[in-house]
């Protein structure tokens, strides 16, 4: 399968990548007799009306017509999650499989970060209930050094006795490794094992990443030990966070009984119309590197760019190391969930919490409700002390029921908040809001922002200045005073004529009022959404106050306590890092 146009997308622009750029290769594609492709799902449905102004409802019905009737199309959903970073409940769980079905797709490969088989049976049925081939997924990657009891052969082949006890139906079977840190004899016994279980016919496929520099070799492995598909990508989203090359694995394979049966010329020519149609697109350099140390602590290719993209928006990507290090023991407490969307997320932010805090004095909420049970159940159990912890700063207790007994229905809820907004009521919007929430509803009232990182969006002016000839030095003006206020809190300034400052607190006459109260401070860094409260309103406690998009996901900054807001420090659209003060209540 070519995954070019979705994980490809993913783990090189962080999925932001707008259609009519990508459509012509998409045509190239098909004409070089790849009929297998990766179309959408994950990341690449959000990105769409978050970040490129645009449907992607629209995207596949477009990716279908270019292709004709007989190329296989597949997606990528989370197991409960589907294409959200939160679960979704049984009536948006069946809408999304309806959905993806009536816009073109072939294919939903379906797969749970914490391998709980409870959370692939319900989406699995309605994804077959709709017509759709199911490609049902154990997820793998390498534990941290020292680590044991899960992510060995004997995990998996556990976990695929599950899958077929179960009995949930399901069309072919793929082993996941979105981190690429597997090591290839792991992946060979592991496929070695699944041979011996599964029936004759069934369809064994290995997905993986080339971040740690392996993919190659990984992939080499599960042919050996009997893999019947892989997933290859083309220049230039090849190799790095993305998969290993279509041209490189072509030449791995030669002098072995196996092929991959297509004419490399013909590629050639497809990645000639490739590299054409992204030649505007930012790279980020650590979208193409080889990454040795994701083996220690696992990063997933797709969400490593979305991390540093993150990073670099916030002015924060200097402790990027940092943070994948203390990653390792993330991991390690967390209770061995795969590394990958949504859990790779939350090992993420919790690791730049301790980070940025210092270790384990703040629990990131989604990783806090992991440990405790919310998201289902954890390969092993997580730390007794991070659950402790998580327990006590959360307000909640361990949960072991099914997360999905407890999700109100979606599409009554999302229907009013169309109808209040006099949107239409259709199966399409209804799934926009459920997925999206306000991003979706941003994107339906024409407010969505584009926000893709193109070269040419340096400004013309911005060039040439660099060139001008230096402007003439202003006149003098002597020294200048300011006052500026600070956290409330005003001060004198007296600049120089050669640029020297001074400052002093204004006499207390000319402070301004200071307002008292409980500073509701930024979780994580991120970007404010919505401002959902007014100063004067009077809140409860866990009242939603703030919406912000962190590191991928989006999330309420709730009230500690009920009271009156006397202070808003933010507005939407605004940058804020780790601590900073974003309402005051009293």
């Amino acid at each position: 399968m070519d995954t070019s146009f979705r994980d490809g997308f993913q783990s090189v622009f962080g999925a932001r990548v707008l259609t009519d750029d990508f459509m012509p290769a998409v045509k190239a594609s098909v004409d070089a007799g790849i009929d297998n492709i990766e179309a959408g799902g994950g990341a690449r449905f959000q990105s769409l009306f978050f970040y490129c102004g645009e449907s992607a409802f629209d995207m596949m019905d477009r990716f279908r017509a270019e292709v004709g009737p007989n190329v296989a199309l597949q997606t990528l959903a989370r197991g409960i999650n589907v294409v959200a970073l939160s679960q979704c409940p049984r009536d948006i769980i069946d809408l999304h499989a309806k959905m993806f079905k009536k816009h073109g797709m072939t294919t939903i490969r379906n797969f749970d970060a914490l391998n709980d088989i409870r959370n692939l049976e319900y989406s699995g049925e309605r994804i077959a209930h709709h017509g759709l081939n199911h490609q049902i997924v154990v997820s793998m990657m390498e534990l941290p050094p020292g680590c044991s009891g899960a992510h060995d052969p004997e995990f998996y082949m556990d976990r695929l006795k599950q899958i077929l006890a179960a009995d949930i139906p399901f069309h072919s079977i793929c082993f996941k490794d979105a981190s690429g840190t597997s090591n290839p004899r792991k992946v060979y016994e592991t496929f070695k094992a699944a041979r011996k279980i599964v029936s004759d016919d069934t369809i064994l496929w290995f997905h993986t990443h080339d971040t740690a520099g392996l993919g190659i070799s990984q992939n080499m492995a599960a042919i050996e030990g009997g893999a019947d598909g892989i997933d290859l990508a083309k220049t230039p989203v090849s190799g790095g966070t993305c998969q290993p090359d279509i041209l490189s694995q072509i030449h791995a394979l030669k002098g072995t009984e196996y092929t991959l049966d297509i004419d490399y010329r013909k590629v050639l020519v497809a990645v000639e119309a490739f590299e054409e149609a992204m030649k505007d697109y930012f790279f980020p350099p650590e979208a193409k590197m080889v990454s040795p140390n994701v083996t220690l602590s696992p990063m997933p290719g797709g969400a490593l760019t979305a991390n540093t993209m993150m990073m670099r928006d916030t002015g924060t990507l200097h402790l990027y190391g940092d943070v994948i290090k203390e990653m390792s023991e993330v991991v390690a407490r967390g209770g061995f969930g795969t590394s990958v969307t949504p859990v790779s997320q939350f090992y993420f932010q919790q690791a730049y919490l301790n980070v940025t805090q210092g270790k384990w004095k703040k629990i990131n909420p989604s990783y806090g409700n992991m440990v405790l049970g919310y998201f289902g159940r954890t390969p092993v159990p997580a730390d007794p002390e991070i659950v402790k912890l998580a327990s006590e700063q959360l307000g909640k207790p361990v949960f072991t029921d099914d997360p999905l007994d407890i999700l109100e229905p979606g599409i009554p809820k999302a229907t009013k908040i169309l109808q209040d907004n006099n949107l239409p009521v259709t199966d399409e919007n209804i799934f926009i809001i459920a997925s999206c929430e306000s991003k979706g509803l941003d994107f339906l009232q024409g407010k969505a922002q584009v926000n893709v990182r193109k070269i040419s969006d340096e400004k013309p002016a911005d060039k040439k200045a660099a060139k001008a000839a230096p402007a003439a030095a202003p006149a003098a003006m002597g020294p200048r005073n300011y006052t500026i206020t600070v956290n409330n809190r005003p001060y004198n300034v007296n600049v120089t004529e050669a640029g020297g400052v001074q400052a002093t607190a204004a006499a207390p006459v000319a402070a301004a009022p200071v307002a008292e109260g409980t500073d509701v401070e930024a979780p994580t860094p991120g970007n404010i959404l919505k401002v959902l409260v007014e100063v004067g309103a009077t809140v409860t406690k866990d009242q939603p106050l703030v919406v912000m998009e962190a590191m991928k996901m989006e999330s309420d900054v709730k009230s500690p306590s009920a009271g009156k807001i006397v202070a808003l420090h933010v507005a939407v659209g605004d940058t804020v890092q780790t601590g900073e003060p974003l309402v005051t209540i009293a």
